[in-house]
């Protein structure tokens, strides 16, 4: 299945089921009027978000344009947005490019943030940037949506929580986090509201794509039109969600409309181009000793997307623009 949040004014929006085309939907409801109503009540609403999918993809004559609707991020606020950071080569690359070591522990412990989850920006919500100094970055991610998920869940246990998968441009500010970070309290400043894909589909509608805990799709990122990057999720996503599930349980549970993400899809081929501007910037300088490509500029028009096999769009597509606050 495949879930959308309609902007109707509200707060939380409406939840719209949504055509495995991505260009039909229809209203959820009226008992289950939004997402987190359906993730709250999954055993109950779930055989008639079912029988409303497929009664949308028998008959093509059923639903709205989804193009006609003003999508929010599926949640439109969440309990918990929770980020990892699963792909080694992001993390050597970025604390190389803050003049940091990786831990010691960079291939057995997940690093892991929580992050602001009370305001998530819309797929093509504008980034406001009060200040180009702040050094404002990209970084395209996958993402899950959790169920109610116990403490103390196993690896071999976490996929039965996962309900719906995402994508996600978690935004940063490249230039506070070192201060931040140097205080010993982790990030706060420097990770405003991030912004996530127009849909949200569950993990079947993946296919074979979905595969012990990860995305194994390219997922492309586009700056000012030109594609950036389109390294592919899976292969080299070191901790799987799985992985990721069982280090954040092991001290707490966590309720339903929780949001893990990857962190930063990256690839060590530097042919696949980068998910957020850091790496870039970091490989220019190993390569010729200086930094030249800036961070998001006012204007600047950042685009995310992943295809399937047959190059056709899972989750929509994030577009969004810096402009001044």
């Amino acid at each position: 299945m495949k879930f959308g949040t309609r902007d109707n004014g509200t707060r939380d929006g409406e939840l719209m089921v949504v055509s495995r085309d991505l260009q039909r939907c229809l209203p959820a409801g009226p008992d289950v009027t939004t997402l987190q109503d359906a993730l709250d009540h999954w055993d109950e609403t779930q055989p008639h978000l079912q029988k409303t999918a497929d009664m949308i993809e028998k008959d093509l004559q059923l639903g709205s344009r989804t193009s006609d609707q003003t999508w929010h991020s599926p949640l439109p606020r969440a309990y918990e947005w929770i980020d990892g950071s699963a792909y080694i080569n992001h993390v050597v690359l970025v604390r190389k490019a803050r003049g940091a070591q990786p831990p010691e522990t960079l291939r057995t412990d997940p690093l892991i943030y929580q992050g602001g989850s009370g305001i998530f920006l819309g797929p093509t919500d504008n980034i406001p940037l009060a200040d180009i100094a702040w050094g404002c970055d990209f970084e395209s991610e996958v993402a899950v949506i959790l169920a109610d998920t116990p403490q103390g869940t196993t690896k071999a246990q976490a996929e039965k929580y996962i309900r719906l998968v995402v994508l996600v441009n978690d935004v940063s500010l490249r230039n506070l986090i070192p201060a931040e970070l140097e205080k010993g309290f982790g990030f706060f400043q420097s990770k405003p509201a991030s912004a996530f894909s127009p849909f949200a589909v569950t993990p079947d509608e993946l296919g074979p794509a979905w595969k012990e805990g990860r995305v194994h799709l390219p997922l492309k990122t586009w700056l000012n039109g030109k594609l950036f990057g389109d390294p592919n999720a899976g292969p080299e996503m070191h901790f799987s969600f799985h992985d990721l599930i069982a280090h954040i349980t092991k001290t707490r549970a966590y309720t339903a409309g929780t949001i893990i993400g990857s962190g930063t899809v990256s690839n060590e081929d530097r042919s696949r181009g980068s998910s957020c501007l850091a790496e870039v910037r970091m490989i220019e300088k190993i390569d010729n000793g200086t930094m030249t490509t800036p961070f998001l500029q006012h204007g600047d028009r950042v685009e995310i997307e992943m295809f399937d096999t047959a190059n056709k769009s899972i989750f929509g597509r994030i577009d969004q623009k810096v402009v001044p606050l």
